[in-house]
């Protein structure tokens, strides 16, 4: 099963609910928020609050990705926002086999963030701790960037890691997926797509999770 996961960093935030309803209305499985704290990228997004907000919106499930420092002490508000998943970057947490368990503990999914220059061997070691896997197709910090095309190896590797390791693990890709690059990076054996300014750019929004979803059918059936 392929899931879309809308992601509201494109979204307008103006008519925030309007636009969760048409992604949910048009057959979203999840809602990723990309948190961004200005030190570990160059941006700044939201805190707990929104989240909190959303979840009044949308019984989805809340795929809450950190691009922030000092992870631990945020896991715990977020979870009480409502995050269904809480993923955390590999290149940020000193002690990673630690805040996943914490993260386990709270309630919510765990998953691990690899920059597009991370190599899937780093997260050996803590596999099979791990629900998901999220592997940046772009450098995180801003929406609307290309795909970057050596992206798709690494994906394709951290699906060997994942077979071997025969543990129920999502494999999630997450920068510059379209139409186009979604066939792409379900053959490398992505199944959680995170698409914003595809799907919140577009016209209409539902129409847009159709024509994703239209084509990741047409390359699951093949």
């Amino acid at each position: 099963m392929i899931r879309i996961a809308p992601s509201l960093l494109a979204a307008d935030f103006g008519h925030l609910a309007k636009q969760i309803s048409e992604a949910e209305q048009g057959g979203a499985d999840w809602i990723h928020l990309d948190v961004m704290d200005g030190h570990f990228v160059p941006n700044i997004t939201f805190g707990p609050p929104l989240v909190r907000s959303v979840r009044k919106y949308t019984k989805l499930p809340l795929d809450v990705h950190l691009m922030i420092e000092d992870a631990d002490k945020f896991i715990a508000p977020f979870r009480a926002a409502g995050a269904d998943i809480i993923t955390v970057h590999q290149e940020s947490c000193l002690h990673l086999y630690r805040t996943i368990q914490a993260i386990k503990e709270s309630g919510s999914k765990a998953g691990v963030v690899l920059n597009p220059a991370t190599p899937v061997d780093t997260l050996k070691s803590i596999i099979e701790e791990i629900d998901l896997v999220l592997i940046m197709t772009v450098e995180p910090g801003f929406g609307g960037q290309q795909f970057i095309q050596s992206t798709l190896q690494k994906i394709q590797e951290m699906r060997e890691m994942i077979n071997l390791s025969k543990k129920e693990i999502l494999l999630e890709v997450d920068g510059g997926i379209d139409r186009d690059t979604a066939a792409d990076v379900i053959d490398a054996g992505a199944n959680v797509l995170v698409a914003g300014t595809s799907i919140f750019k577009a016209d209409s929004i539902q129409a847009a999770i159709s024509s994703l979803r239209t084509a990741t059918k047409k390359r699951t059936q093949q």
